[in-house]
């Protein structure tokens, strides 16, 4: 417990609190050992990862209820409509199937503190099943999975920022709650202006 805590960089104490809320699955016992793994060490970097995007301890334990149960994930992580984006369930060997020889380590934990992967027990579950397809595709044009990771971070920042300039739009001349109505036409804006600046990059 104090090697896995020292790993995750925080205390026993707080490990033992995880544990006793049940955000950790138990860990095998072999006797009067206690052995825990690479998959404790995930569950407990997704938790930290969780709590930088301002979760609470209390969402973080319904969320690993659901995964346990089987319940949508996309419902407890608010991701129902309007999202239009699919959460996917994986085991660690299709992740790998999808990015051969580039699942390492430090690319896992890169994924968990973007958020793009939760952990459920053994099974692995993507936050969108469109970037995970354009993920791998752009490993199979030969991209790194670690370059397409930190270029999707930088991307967050971006449409973070694009976010909040159409809810603030909204909010000083439309109705808040037009904002979810609206919202093809945020995304609409977005990618013709992103179709645009694409064209006078890539023109002959």
């Amino acid at each position: 417990m104090a090697d896995l805590a020292a790993e995750a960089g925080i205390t026993v104490r707080t490990l033992r609190f995880y544990r006793e809320r049940g955000l950790i699955p138990p860990p095998r016992r072999e006797g009067r050992i206690a052995w825990y793994d690479d998959h404790h060490l995930a569950r407990l970097r997704t938790i930290a990862a969780l709590l930088e995007r301002g979760h609470t301890l209390n969402g973080i334990a319904d969320l690993t209820a659901a995964f346990e149960s089987g319940r949508n994930v996309g419902e407890v992580l608010e991701l129902g409509p309007p999202t239009e984006e699919e959460p996917v369930r994986l085991t660690p060997e299709e992740l790998a199937d999808h990015f051969a020889g580039e699942v390492t380590p430090e690319n896992l934990a890169l994924a968990l503190d973007l958020g793009y992967l939760a952990t459920d027990g053994q099974d692995i579950v993507h936050i969108s099943r469109r970037l995970l397809d354009v993920s791998a595709a752009l490993v199979r044009e030969g991209v790194p999975l670690a370059a397409v990771l930190k270029a999707g971070g930088r991307v967050r920042e971006h449409v973070e920022e694009l976010a909040d300039l159409f809810t603030e739009l909204l909010g000083t001349y439309a109705d808040p709650e037009d904002a979810r109505r609206l919202r093809p036409l945020a995304k609409s804006v977005v990618e013709a202006e992103l179709s645009l600046a694409l064209d006078r990059r890539l023109r002959p």
